[in-house]
C-alpha cells in the first residue's frame, strides 16, 4: 500500500483492486479513524478531513494494516442487505447467455443467485459498482456506448454488475431493470447502494 497526501486534510491510500479498498474503507469506519469522509474506489480509499495528529495515527495503524486484519470491534456490522427486484427483459441477455455457456432462464438463475458488495460509486449519483461476479463470467463493454440507456436498467460490464440511477449513454450489457429508487436527496442515505451494501437481485 501507498499513501500520499491530498491537500492539507487528507490522505490517499492506493491499493491493490476494489476489495481491498472496500476492506480498507470498511476498517478505517468501523475502528474510528478520526476522518470526516472515507471514500473508496476502484483501487484508492481517500481519507478526508484529517487532523495533523489524525493522520499520523492513520499512518502508524496502517503500517500494520492487511486485508485480512480483524476489526477490533465486538460486533462489526457488515453492512445493510438490499434486495432489488428486476424484470429480466433486457437487450443483451441472449449475448450474455451466450458468453456464459446457457440460456437466458441460467443467466437469471446465476444473477439472482449471486450475492453482489456495492465496492464504490462513481460516473453518477446513485451509480454503485457492485463486486461479487466470478472472473470467469466478466462480459466486455459495448465497442460503441448506447446513445440512452433508462433509469433503473441492471448491466453488467467487465466483472461489474450496476444499476442506472438515472437516463443517460452507457456502454453495459443490459439484462433487465427495476424500479427501485437509486438516489434520492431527500433520503437520510441519498444512495440506496452506498459501499459496503450487500445486494440481491431477486426477479420481479
Amino acid at each position: 500500500m501507498h499513501l500520499r497526501p491530498v491537500g492539507p486534510r487528507a490522505l490517499l491510500a492506493d491499493v491493490a483492486d476494489a476489495s481491498e479498498a472496500l476492506a480498507l474503507a470498511t476498517w478505517a469506519r468501523t475502528v474510528g479513524i478520526a476522518a470526516a469522509d472515507v471514500v473508496p474506489a476502484a483501487r484508492t480509499v481517500l481519507l478526508d478531513g484529517l487532523t495533523a495528529e489524525a493522520a499520523d495515527d492513520l499512518r502508524a495503524r496502517l503500517a500494520h494494516w492487511s486485508p485480512q486484519s480483524p476489526v477490533d470491534a465486538p460486533e462489526a456490522d457488515p453492512g445493510p442487505v438490499v434486495e432489488v427486484p428486476v424484470v429480466y427483459d433486457g437487450v443483451d441477455l441472449a449475448l450474455v447467455a451466450d458468453r456464459w455457456g446457457t440460456d437466458v432462464e441460467g443467466v437469471v438463475a446465476r444473477h439472482t443467485g449471486t450475492a453482489f458488495t456495492a465496492a464504490f460509486c462513481g460516473f453518477a449519483p446513485g451509480f454503485a459498482y457492485l463486486a461479487g461476479l466470478p472472473e470467469e463470467l466478466a462480459v466486455p463493454r459495448l465497442d460503441s456506448p448506447r446513445a440512452a440507456v433508462p433509469a433503473g436498467a441492471v448491466a453488467l460490464a467487465g466483472p461489474w454488475c450496476g444499476v442506472y440511477p438515472t437516463a443517460s449513454p452507457g456502454g453495459w450489457r443490459l439484462l433487465g431493470r427495476t424500479d427501485a429508487v437509486l438516489w434520492d436527496a431527500e433520503r437520510e442515505r441519498p444512495a440506496l447502494l452506498a459501499p459496503g451494501t450487500r445486494v440481491r437481485f431477486v426477479r420481479a
